[in-house]
């Protein structure tokens, strides 16, 4: 069986890979542009996530790990920042893109009696909106729903599917001030794919397994 986790070039997809390289476990990652070992894939673009799953065609995948995101409103400002453009590249990659990876991949998934593991975030709380940062809150909050969604109508096929907070990771997105390395993050997300199950999809969980609200 393989792990496979998109947007593994930096940050927490990079540290997710390194932590079941490390561990034994037959793992791969993805990236837009991407070096050494790492396959090419752009979640933005249906033809990349085809070329992928006919390069993985026949291969089980026992968990999904949908990190690849963009935060693309930073320091945007209410009076005339968060431009359509803006916009769309947040919502592509973060929501799009994670339905795009799932479906492409959902043969794959089958064979392996597979799990998905979403990266949103605690800023897609629909119950915690402190304001700010429209676009990456409003794509958080569309992953969390189409995990939710997902998580329905996979169920009867054995697919448990999980939504989960990182944590204010430090790393380029997260910046330097963040609270936790990317270490601590990532033993505390691999802990949660661990026991997502049937009892359990559809949950909204942060990396120590704090229970999120919707």
């Amino acid at each position: 069986m393989t792990i496979l986790i998109t947007g593994a070039n930096r940050g927490i997809g990079a540290a997710l890979l390194a932590h079941y390289a490390t561990a034994g476990e037959a793992a791969l990652g993805t990236a837009r542009k991407p070096e050494g070992a790492l396959l090419p894939l752009d979640v933005t673009e249906p033809e990349s996530h085809a070329a992928l799953a006919r390069r993985l065609a026949g291969k089980p995948i026992s968990l999904l790990v949908c990190n690849a995101g963009v935060y693309p409103d930073k320091g945007q400002r209410l009076d005339r920042g968060y431009s359509a453009a803006l916009w769309a590249a947040g919502f592509a990659t973060n929501v799009t893109g994670v339905f795009l990876t799932v479906q492409s991949l959902l043969p794959n998934l089958r064979a392996g009696k597979g799990k998905i593991a979403i990266i949103s975030s605690s800023m897609g709380s629909q119950a915690r909106a402190p304001g700010g940062s429209y676009i990456y809150r409003a794509s958080k909050a569309a992953a969390l729903n189409l995990g939710r969604n997902l998580a329905t109508d996979l169920a009867p096929e054995g697919i448990a599917v999980g939504i989960y907070h990182p944590g204010w990771v430090k790393t380029t997105m997260g910046g330097p001030e963040a609270e936790i390395t990317p270490e601590a993050a990532v033993a505390g997300l691999a802990a949660r794919f661990r026991v997502l199950s049937a009892e359990n999809t559809g949950c909204f969980e942060g990396w120590d397994g704090e229970a999120i609200p919707f």
